[in-house]
C-alpha cells in the first residue's frame, strides 16, 4: 500500500471502514463470486435469467474510456449521469469492475472547471445538459465505502466538488443558492408538460447558457435535491478522508439547500414541489419530482406522511395499478395516451429502479411489496424489457426498443428484495415470504463485503438463512424481514407485507418465538 491509500486507511479506522488502494490490469482484474438465485418457479427463473442476460449484452466500451460500462440499452448507447452511476451500483454485485468504471468515465471525462459531462455516447461526449437525478457523489460514495476503495474515494470527493462549484458558478445565475434548470434534457424528462414549449438542449449544447426565454432559468426541486444528496455524500467522504473541517463545512451546506427547497419550492395547499420560473411563477404540473425529492431524503417524515397520502400512494395521482406514474393521473397536464419515451403519464423503469432508495427509509416497505409485485409479474408477461409502461394494464410500450437495463436491473433487484438477501449500509436485510411465487424452493446464496456466504434456503413452509454455512435463523408461517448486522447478530424484524403476518422465529442459540407482525411494524431483538 502507498502512502496516500496508507493515510486514507488511517482516517477511516475509527469509523470501522478500511479502505485499500485500487490496481487493476489485463492480469489481476477483479474476482468475485456473482450472486446466486435459483427458484423452482420456471416463469420467475426465465425472466431473471433473462434480465441478467440483457444487462450482459449492455456492458460495453464507449469512446475515450478503455474500460467497459454498464450503458442505457436498447436505443440509448451509451451511460448517462442521471442514471449510469446508480444502474451500476445496483449491478455491482455480479460486475464490481463495472460499477466501479461506470464512475470513472465521468470523472475521467471531467472538464477543466468542473463540469462532468451529461453522458458519453457512441456518437458523442455531451455537455449540453446536466442531465442530473440520483447523485453520483452519493453511488460513488457508496461504492467506495463497500468496496473499501480507497482511490475511488479520492478521484470521487475531487470530481465531485469541483462539480458542486461548477453548478453553483453556471447554475446559480439568480443568486438563492438553488439549482436551477436551463432546459428539458437537465431532469431527463423527455416528452413532459413540466417542460412543455422549453427547449430540449441548451444552445450550442452549452449548459453554462440558456435560450433567451423570459420564463427561463427555472429554479428545479429535483435538481436541487440531487445537489442536497451530493453534498451530504461529499460530507461522509470528507469524514472518511480525515477531512473534518471539509465534512463539517459540506453538512451546513447541504443543510442550507434543503431548507431552501422546503420553503421556496413546496406549496403545502398542493402537497407538491414545483420549479419555480424566471417571473416568479410556479409551474404547477404534479411530476415524479415529488418521488425524487423523497429520494434524497428531503422530506422529513411528517412532510413525507402528507405527500404518500395525498399523492403518491393516493390511486387517484401516483398509486396507479402499476405505479408510480410520471405525471399524477389527475392533473390536468396527464398524458394518456403514453406515446413512447414519455415523461408525462407513463410508469417509467428508471422511476422503479430508484424506489428502493426511499420506500425503506420511510418505513415504506410493505407498500413497496406491492409495487414490486406488480412489475415483477408485467415484466414476466413482456420479457423484453422495456423503458415504460401503461400505468393501468402494465402493457409495455413496444414502440420503444427491447433490452434497456432499468428495466432488466428493476427484475433482478427486485427478486432479491423480495425473497432474497440484501446488504445494505446498516447490515444484512433477509427478505422471508415463505408463500411468494419467487420463493419455491428457492436457493439463494450472495457474497457479502465482508467476504461472507449469505444464503437462504425456502421449504416447508419457511426459510433457513444461513452464514458460512452456519445456520443463524429460520423463518416460517409469513412474511418478515430480519436485519442483522454484518457479522449476523439480529437487531430487528420488519412488517413488509400489507397484512398482518404471524411467523414463527428460531434464532441461533434461542428459545424460538412466535409473533405478529403488522404491514410496517419494527420489532426490536
Amino acid at each position: 500500500m502507498d502512502r496516500r491509500s496508507f493515510l486514507i486507511s488511517t482516517a477511516v479506522a475509527g469509523a470501522g471502514m478500511a479502505f485499500r488502494a485500487h490496481a487493476e490490469t489485463a492480469e489481476n482484474a477483479p474476482r468475485f463470486d456473482a450472486p446466486s438465485f435459483r427458484t423452482g418457479n420456471a416463469r420467475w427463473q426465465a425472466a431473471y435469467d433473462k434480465a441478467l442476460d440483457v444487462l450482459a449484452a449492455n456492458v460495453q466500451t464507449m469512446p475515450y474510456v478503455s474500460k467497459p460500462v454498464l450503458i442505457e440499452g436498447a436505443v440509448y448507447q451509451g451511460i448517462w449521469q442521471e442514471c449510469g452511476p446508480h444502474e451500476a451500483l445496483v449491478y455491482r454485485k455480479f460486475r464490481p469492475d463495472v460499477a466501479r468504471n461506470s464512475h470513472m468515465t465521468f470523472f475521467e471525462l471531467q472538464r477543466a472547471d468542473g463540469q462532468l459531462p451529461a453522458n458519453n455516447k457512441l456518437a458523442e461526449t455531451g455537455f449540453g445538459q446536466i442531465q442530473m437525478v440520483v447523485p453520483i457523489a452519493a453511488t460513488a460514495w457508496e461504492l467506495a465505502r463497500a468496496t473499501g476503495d480507497g482511490a475511488l474515494l479520492e478521484a470521487a470527493y475531487r470530481a465531485c466538488s469541483a462539480w458542486d462549484g461548477w453548478l453553483m458558478r453556471y447554475r446559480n445565475t439568480r443568486g438563492t443558492g438553488l439549482v436551477e434548470g436551463f432546459c428539458t434534457y437537465d431532469t431527463g424528462h423527455d416528452n413532459s408538460p413540466r417542460w412543455a414549449g422549453m427547449p430540449n438542449q441548451c444552445p450550442n449544447k452549452d449548459a453554462r447558457t440558456h435560450h433567451p426565454i423570459a420564463t427561463l432559468p427555472r429554479l428545479c426541486p429535483d435538481l436541487s435535491a440531487t445537489v442536497f444528496g451530493g453534498r451530504q455524500a461529499l460530507a461522509e467522504m470528507a469524514r472518511a478522508l480525515g477531512k473534518t473541517a471539509d465534512a463539517d463545512r459540506w453538512a451546513e451546506q447541504a443543510e442550507h439547500i434543503r431548507g431552501l427547497i422546503l420553503t421556496k419550492l413546496y406549496v403545502p395547499e398542493d402537497a407538491a414541489f414545483y420549479d419555480l420560473d424566471a417571473k416568479g411563477d410556479f409551474v404547477r404540473v404534479r411530476s415524479d419530482i415529488l418521488s425524487r425529492v423523497c429520494g434524497e431524503h428531503v422530506p422529513d417524515q411528517a412532510l413525507f406522511d402528507t405527500l404518500w397520502t395525498r399523492q403518491l400512494h393516493n390511486p387517484k395521482a401516483f398509486w396507479a395499478p402499476f405505479p408510480l406514474t410520471s405525471v399524477a393521473m389527475d392533473d390536468p397536464a396527464f398524458v394518456g395516451s403514453f406515446p413512447a419515451n414519455s415523461w408525462g403519464g407513463a410508469t417509467q423503469a428508471l422511476t422503479a429502479l430508484r424506489a428502493g432508495r426511499w420506500f425503506d427509509h420511510y418505513g415504506r416497505s410493505a407498500e413497496f411489496t406491492e409495487m414490486m409485485d406488480q412489475w415483477c409479474d408485467a415484466l414476466q408477461r413482456d420479457m423484453t424489457f422495456r423503458q415504460q409502461m401503461n400505468p393501468h394494464t402494465g402493457a409495455f410500450t413496444h414502440e420503444e426498443a427491447p433490452g434497456y437495463s432499468p428495466a432488466a436491473l428493476v427484475m433482478v433487484d427486485y427478486s432479491w428484495r423480495l425473497v432474497g438477501v440484501c446488504e445494505e449500509a446498516d447490515g444484512l436485510h433477509w427478505n422471508v415470504r415463505p408463500g411468494h411465487a419467487a420463493a419455491q424452493d428457492a436457493r439463494l446464496s450472495m457474497r457479502t463485503d465482508g467476504g461472507r456466504t449469505a444464503a437462504m434456503v425456502y421449504g416447508a413452509g419457511g426459510a433457513d438463512l444461513t452464514l458460512d454455512g452456519a445456520p443463524m435463523a429460520r423463518i416460517s408461517g409469513g412474511s418478515a424481514r430480519l436485519v442483522t448486522d454484518a457479522q449476523g447478530i439480529p437487531r430487528h424484524l420488519v412488517g413488509i407485507d400489507p397484512r398482518p403476518q404471524t411467523i414463527s422465529l428460531r434464532l441461533a442459540g434461542r428459545k424460538p418465538r412466535s409473533l405478529t407482525l403488522r404491514a410496517n411494524e419494527q420489532v426490536s431483538l
